[in-house]
């Protein structure tokens, strides 16, 4: 496995964002030089280092070491996000309560009353660390939770009659892990083969892991059945997990890998291409080789692992792309800083021609928290 460049930019952020967080929930609720704001700083140092623990453990300690490090960590990091979200909202609390002492003062000129401020810091802290506790655990629960089984009917614009009605189940970023292993690809495999798609389709972010750290926990992926067969293409992830390697692991489990290919199934093609990330190691996507010199009659759909990928899709006639990778935002607000970077979060969205369709993703990356974003699998129904 190999370390992605920006997890020292974050573990960088987030050493400072506890410096915010500490000066909120330590030294403005805590007297100066008292036990309270000794043992406090303490908590703070050491939370301090949890994230990036999360970020950078799991590259140097065997999985099972590593999944007692990922869970506390993993979840400071959800509450820390949300902790951070409710005091910045807070800050204009604290400022109109500034503005009131300053124009008392004016008026009436007197001594301050610290214990007056120490009350208004202590509210905000306790009122976000319960909203922060609570929002976590209700997104813990929907993320740990079984995916949601959604379906969706996309008409294509050309075809024949072959194509009317092929159903694809469609899931991506399952994200095995330190947190999410073996009973967690059962569950979805078993989800799957109870549809009786003929066809399933899985776009990218398998895992979070080396071959030998996660070979047992895929196995179940073997299992899947549908009338033509699994397919696969390489997310962002993959190359940090050594996608040469599970790339063989995967074909070794009857899984049909689509590396800038395309195949020709009953009344469409069906293409798929390397994930971007992956042209740091001459593995990114080829268009024109996945696409070129196909039957123009013919639909195709293609499976690419990051929404982004349309504007290539479209430039080469796709009539339907397939994608992961937004976990659709996983966490609201963060969807926001999500859907800078891509097209669609999740669901249906439409480009000129080619039309788009975004599974918010069966596992997580991170914080075991799904606020607003639930897990799913998608049954995709082609009609003409």
């Amino acid at each position: 496995m190999s370390i992605p460049p920006w997890v020292a930019g974050q573990s960088v952020m987030w050493l400072l964002a506890h410096l915010y967080l500490w000066a909120r929930l330590v030294r403005g609720t805590t007297p100066a030089r008292s036990r309270a704001r000794r043992v406090g700083t303490a908590c703070a140092v050491v939370l301090a280092t949890f994230i990036p623990a999360a970020l950078i453990t799991p590259f140097f300690l065997d999985i099972d070491v590593s999944r007692w490090i990922a869970w506390p960590t993993n979840i400071w990091y959800g509450l820390a996000i949300y902790l951070l979200i409710l005091l910045i909202l807070a800050e204009p609390v604290r400022l109109a309560a500034a503005l009131a002492r300053g124009r008392r003062a004016k008026a009436r000129p007197e001594a301050p009353d610290p214990a007056r401020r120490a009350f208004l810091a202590r509210s905000i802290a306790v009122t976000a660390g319960a909203a922060a506790t609570s929002i976590v655990g209700y997104g813990m629960v929907t993320a740990l939770g079984p995916p949601h089984l959604e379906h969706v009917t996309i008409r294509l614009r050309r075809g024949g009659a072959q194509a009317q009605g092929l159903r694809i189940a469609l899931v991506g970023d399952i994200h095995l892990g330190p947190m999410l292993g073996r009973a967690h690809t059962r569950r979805i495999v078993d989800m799957i083969n109870r549809t009786e798609a003929d066809l399933v389709a899985i776009v990218g972010d398998l895992v979070d892991g080396t071959v030998g750290q996660l070979a047992s926990a895929a196995a179940p992926l073997g299992d899947l059945r549908s009338r033509h067969g699994t397919f696969f293409v390489t997310g962002n992830h993959e190359y940090f997990s050594g996608a040469s390697a599970w790339i063989e692991e995967l074909r070794d489990l009857g899984v049909r890998l689509l590396q800038n290919e395309r195949v020709e199934l009953p009344g469409l093609d069906l293409a798929g291409v390397n994930d971007v990330t992956g042209a740091r190691q001459d593995h990114g996507p080829d268009y024109d080789l996945a696409l070129g010199g196909r039957d123009q009659d013919r639909p195709v759909i293609l499976l690419a692992h990051q929404p982004i990928q349309v504007n290539e899709a479209m430039r080469h006639g796709v009539d339907l792309q397939l994608s992961g990778h937004t976990h659709g935002g996983q966490m609201v607000p963060m969807n926001l800083i999500t859907s800078w970077a891509q097209p669609t979060l999740a669901g249906h969205g439409r480009f000129g021609d080619t039309q788009l369709y975004v599974t918010k993703g069966a596992g997580f990356w991170g914080p075991p928290v799904r606020v607003g974003a639930p897990p799913d699998i998608t049954i995709v129904e082609l009609a003409l």
